[in-house]
């Protein structure tokens, strides 16, 4: 009995299909001229909406142990509503017919995406059809700030291993070899670090990137074309502490390597939100860097804390935040620079709130770590990456 589950298991075959739907206006239209403005809430709920609608259709329907989920990939206004562009993922065994299946599901979505409760669906405009697996997975595996193992973190310095696939969007930026810096992979061929990881040495030619939980051996290395960092940074002051860095050639997203989600301008983070880093830094001050990628769970402490004197004081300028804890313990160290502060969102979407810029020591009472506001730069992201 044990042998046919398992042979059952192997035959399972991953399969994609792509709808597009048209949502309706639920506007007045004497608001006609503002019809296709959307703010980016009523998108993201949108999208919520329709995932949902999705999932409740194929769990109640013949094909439910099948259904694994769905992605909303794109959202588009236009002049009468929006198009939403979903992947739906299914889990079939690869004996079956497949044409018989498209069919089936076809007319499951169909049917019952008339009745939904959430959103004003243009029944007419539903379109569909089956994805290569390839082009589905590599679909699904585009969008960002998604992670493919389960949360569980405590610490940095003395810090806690990382597990596989964890934070698929960290890098590593190495001269000769030699892990300098973090950075964070914001699309196929871009990445955004610190800038001060240049300042004594800024030719691309002599800086590779890998990604992967460790150093050696890495999951893939590239080389890097271009490093662009702020024309306002100058060490040793510490503002505009933020560079891209353009690589080659592109890579393909998987598990294990996925671009990490850029919050818009306005987006704003609350002082003791939850946030994470993660870096290949030392353990302690004066320690070495570490091999195998280390992650930490920390808080955001607001200006007024961070700016008082016995903590920063005047030196926390414009563009900067802190975060950890005044007690100490955890917080980023030599080797983290450039590196990921993360935090996630209520669908489980990852966004990069932070780049790791400097402190005093690691770890050190009423010194926590001081981060790059991505949100404040993001004009500038923008400006140099098209992003």
């Amino acid at each position: 009995m044990d042998t046919t589950v398992s042979e059952e298991v192997r035959d399972q075959k991953m399969e994609y299909y792509h709808s597009i739907f048209k949502i309706s206006h639920r506007r007045a239209s004497s608001n006609s001229g503002q019809n296709n403005t959307y703010q980016f809430k009523e998108l993201q709920e949108m999208s919520e909406n329709l995932v949902s609608e999705v999932d409740d259709i194929f769990i109640d329907s013949a094909l439910s142990k099948h259904y694994i989920k769905s992605q909303v990939v794109r959202l588009t206004p236009e002049e009468d509503g929006v198009k939403a562009d979903i992947v739906m993922v299914f889990q079939f065994p690869s004996t079956e017919q497949r044409a018989v299946r498209e069919k089936k599901i076809h007319s499951i979505l169909k049917q019952n995406i008339r009745n939904t409760r959430a959103l004003p669906i243009n029944i007419s405009s539903v379109q569909f059809n089956a994805m290569r697996s390839s082009t589905g997975k590599l679909t699904v595996q585009a969008c960002c700030g998604k992670r493919a193992v389960p949360l569980i973190v405590n610490r940095i310095m003395s810090g806690d291993t990382a597990a596989k696939s964890a934070w698929p969007w960290q890098a590593s930026l190495q001269r000769n070899n030699v892990h300098q810096c973090g950075a964070s992979l914001i699309s196929n061929t871009w990445l955004v670090t610190a800038a001060h990881c240049f300042k004594n040495n800024a030719n691309p030619h002599q800086w590779t990137v890998s990604f992967g939980t460790t150093i050696n051996p890495p999951l893939m290395k590239r080389n890097v074309k271009r490093i662009i960092a702020h024309e306002r940074y100058h060490s040793p002051a510490r503002e505009y502490d933020i560079a891209v860095v353009q690589f080659s050639p592109r890579i393909t997203f998987t598990d294990d390597v996925r671009r990490i989600c850029l919050p818009e301008a306005s987006a704003s983070f609350r002082p003791n939100s939850t946030v994470y880093i993660t870096g290949f830094g030392a353990l302690f001050y004066g320690g070495e860097s570490q091999n195998d990628l280390q992650e930490a769970r920390l808080k955001i402490i607001s200006d007024a804390v961070c700016k008082q004197p016995h903590v920063y004081g005047s030196d926390i300028k414009f563009g900067m935040f802190c975060a950890g804890y005044l007690e100490g313990t955890y917080d980023a160290c030599r080797g983290d620079s450039g590196g990921p502060l993360v935090a996630k969102d209520l669908k489980d979407t990852w966004y990069l709130l932070g780049i790791v810029s400097w402190g005093d020591n690691c770890g050190q009472k009423n010194k926590p770590g001081v981060y790059t506001k991505v949100t404040y730069y993001r004009k500038w992201l923008a400006s140099k990456t098209g992003l």
